[in-house]
């Protein structure tokens, strides 16, 4: 099993039991001694960019959802820090957050495409141990990932992570989310 770490996936357990995070994959952006902060990579929210935020956006973006945890609070992750400064590089070439008028000044002239950024409402926080607890109990499968990764997932992203991983993961990938319906 891979070490929990900043820049790895979770990988919900196909029979959670929490709507939270039911068929999740969830980015760890920090994992440290006082706790994790993380965001749902494969969950969409009804939202985009311009219903957020006062300053006019164009294009409008779609918003995802990043977890239950303050979802008064936006993030977001991109692949541009040549153009967004500030931002804390998560994985080789994906970064979290920075200057956020500098960005949409940028989105709104086009020199950042929509391929190359994600928002996020709200996140997944750990306290201390908390997420320890969790894997103790099987509760995530922890893998790695890639930028490229990160910036096409779908709602499908659970299953193809899963696969992706082959052996038994790809056999949980195809598991029922109800086995008494199997």
């Amino acid at each position: 099993m891979s070490k929990l770490s900043s820049g790895k996936i979770l990988i919900a357990e196909p029979f959670m039991g929490d709507p939270n995070f039911e068929r999740t994959v969830i980015l760890l952006c920090e994992h440290n001694l006082h706790g994790s902060f993380g965001l749902v990579l494969n969950h969409e929210t009804d939202f985009h960019l311009g219903d957020l935020i006062t300053k006019n956006v164009y294009p409008d973006v779609k918003v995802n959802y990043g977890g239950p945890v303050q979802r008064n609070t936006l993030h977001f992750l991109h692949t541009n820090p040549e153009l967004i400064k500030g931002g804390l590089e998560i994985i080789k070439g994906l970064f979290w957050g920075g200057n956020f008028e500098e960005m949409v000044d940028k989105l709104n002239l086009g020199l950042i495409s929509l391929n190359q950024i994600r928002f996020f409402i709200g996140y997944s926080g750990w306290d201390k141990d908390q997420l320890a607890t969790e894997m103790k109990r099987n509760t995530w499968i922890i893998s790695n990932t890639s930028a490229e990764s990160i910036m096409n997932t779908s709602k499908e992203y659970w299953r193809e992570s899963l696969k992706r991983m082959g052996g038994d993961f790809k056999v949980i990938a195809n598991y029922p989310t109800d086995p008494r319906l199997n």
